[in-house]
């Protein structure tokens, strides 16, 4: 007998990126009396992990649970960037209903509609938040217009379409439902997730089944399943049995040892759960996202599950044989970035590792190069060195043996006086306008169809071409065939021909030869990248040289040497560097780049075979 579970309430927030859906989850968690009065809480109390505090991005969905009118709303905070969209698929299964948040001055942006789309194909109801009213360039009743066109144009259902909207300031704490009400507080956005969004619906007596749709882990306890149940419920210590959609054949008997509900930020142990619940399961060993747990008394039957997008990028993980390998990190061997690589893949679904021929190096896919260097960036942070290589993508073949390759849809919002420079650079990068809008501000909104390997590396252009003030935004739009080669760089690295230490002296005739990424005093060895030449071919150079001295004196010989201050780059920026026939060398302490062949007679060698 189907039953609803009216004290709870599960929701999801969905947005763009940046339009203020963790700080929403805070000012909810503050007013619903999770913080004591006097208790210090850090913004973006739900961005945990170092580098989503640093970058103010959501990478991980994240579970909260807040208590309002005697009914449990358990909250889930998604990422907005397209990089994690795996994310955002999989957690929509656990909810019975979406908080849509849309910035109140950039409208509807790429990824809403992502979002939105996978939210309407589930049939979930939906609450609209226009955020931001604070803004003093805020347009609220424009973009409600905006996104009842986005639904209309996503062939929303008639109740979608009668979505009750909301406009909010989530950093001053307020949501009202009419512009001419009072600001006071959040009660308006508690009142309309209780009337609006359904009740988990579900069968208490029938055989047990929760879908497993994200897997945090842990080092003491392992892997944890969290899902929400849907039929029956789940008691500590009882039997039950793990099945999957995708692979009908695998059954495995397992005990449920820990189980947990969600309240506030903490997991709060449970000896029962019933269902519409949303609980996480530790214990399991060999549990994966998409695993259903079944109960013991009848069939166990699998929760369908969509299939996980497949990743676009790739990049080699190879262990560092530089010169200098071994002296900055703790974890070095190929063993201990195998075995680092394999735990990411423990809470990471739209990751790939693969073997390669050479046992020193792991072909890793992923979503795109936010996704990737997050990675490498969590990895440095925990004391291992390596290599990566170039990203590349990954193509695929039709049925005549065709080449295809991702393509993508890029929204650019870009100031009037630079779109000249963004269309020239994308153009020669196999890039294709499609349209060309006005926005308010002195903007224009471009719209290219472009491969995806066309956007490697161009961020640091863009973002220098537009002074900092363009917006970036990719949706994947599907496979096509292959566009044609593509030059990455027209400028040549300045290699370094000697192993030693820079030195003032050579750096200062190094200087007129391009940009040094390196000061003095700095380690440099052969085929280490020191710089970007100013020319279109490589310049070899020793840093190294130190001056002679004479008998003679001259005037000018004591002149003290002004060196220009070395261009510093970041991980992304060295990322998108980087040749086809160079790494970058990563370290907890540096980032180098160097040329895959360190030797330069066996690199014009092998330059000439090309």
């Amino acid at each position: 007998m189907i039953e609803s579970r009216d004290d709870i309430r599960n929701v999801a927030i969905i947005a763009h990126v940046d339009h203020g859906k963790t700080t929403l989850v805070d000012e909810l968690l503050k007013q619903s009396g999770i913080f004591r009065e006097n208790q210090e809480v850090q913004e973006r109390v739900m961005d945990s992990n170092d580098i989503e505090r640093e970058r103010g991005i959501t990478i991980l969905s994240k579970n909260t649970a807040v208590t309002y009118k005697n009914t449990k709303i358990n909250i889930i905070d998604t990422p907005g960037h397209a990089d994690f969209g795996g994310e955002v698929e999989r957690v929509l299964k656990m909810v019975d209903g979406v908080i849509l948040l849309v910035d109140a001055f950039e409208g509807v942006m790429p990824q809403t509609k992502f979002v939105l789309r996978k939210a309407l194909a589930l049939s979930l109801p939906i609450v609209v938040v226009v955020n931001k009213l604070d803004r003093p360039d805020a347009r609220p009743l424009e973009v409600e217009d905006e996104v009842l066109e986005l639904l209309m144009d996503l062939d929303a259902s008639e109740d979608q379409l009668d979505a009750p909207f909301l406009f909010a300031s989530a950093r001053e704490g307020y949501a009202i439902a009419d512009l001419d009400d009072e600001k006071r507080d959040m009660t308006p956005l508690f009142d309309a997730i209780i009337d609006k969004i359904p009740a988990p619906t579900g069968d208490p007596d029938a055989n047990t089944q929760m879908l497993v749709s994200t897997i945090d882990y842990n080092e003491f306890v392992g892997r944890i399943g969290v899902g929400k149940i849907s039929n029956g419920s789940l008691k500590l210590n009882q039997s039950a049995v793990v099945v999957n959609h995708h692979n009908p054949d695998a059954r495995q008997n397992v005990r449920i040892t820990k189980l947990f509900e969600f309240d506030g930020l903490n997991r709060v142990e449970v000896e029962e759960a019933k269902i519409g619940s949303i609980v996480a399961i530790s214990g399991i060993a060999d549990l994966h996202i998409g695993d259903t747990i079944c109960g013991t008394n009848g069939e166990p039957e699998a929760i369908p599950f969509q299939k996980i997008s497949d990743p676009t990028i790739a990049m080699n993980f190879i262990v560092n044989d530089s010169p200098l390998a071994g002296q900055e990190g703790k974890y070095v061997t190929s063993r201990h970035i195998r075995d680092r690589l394999m735990r990411e893949l423990n809470t990471d679904v739209s990751l790939r590792v693969e073997d390669t021929d050479s046992p020193d190096t792991f072909k890793v896919s992923g979503r795109g190069e936010l996704h990737l260097s997050v990675l490498i960036e969590e990895m440095r942070r925990e004391g291992f060195e390596f290599a990566v290589s170039k990203a590349e993508v990954l193509y695929k073949k039709d049925e005549k043996g065709k080449k295809l390759e991702p393509m993508e849809i890029a929204y650019i919002d870009v100031p009037d006086e630079f779109q000249g420079a963004v269309i020239q650079k994308l153009s020669a990068r196999k890039g294709e306008l499609r349209g060309m809008n006005p926005i308010q501000g002195g903007y224009t909104r471009l719209e290219f169809k472009i491969p995806s390997r066309g956007l490697i590396g161009y961020r640091g252009d863009f973002m220098t071409d537009t002074k900092g003030n363009g917006i970036l935004n990719t949706e994947f739009a599907g496979y096509e065939p292959y566009k044609g080669d593509i030059e990455y760089r027209a400028t040549g690295s300045l290699i370094s021909f000697e192993t030693g230490i820079s030195v003032a002296y050579g750096l200062f005739a190094a200087q007129d030869r391009g940009t040094l990424f390196i000061g003095a005093g700095e380690k440099v060895y052969s085929g280490m990248v020191i710089g970007q030449s100013s020319r279109s071919e490589d310049i070899e150079l020793n840093v190294c040289k130190k001056k002679h001295l004479t008998n003679t004196r001259s005037s000018s010989a004591d002149e003290a040497l002004t060196l220009t201050p070395p261009k510093i780059m970041s991980l992304e920026q060295a990322i998108d560097f980087i040749d086809t026939d160079e790494l970058l060398e990563v370290t907890p302490k540096s980032l180098r780049i160097r040329k895959k062949i360190l030797d330069p007679l066996q690199r014009k060698r092998s330059g000439f075979k090309k």
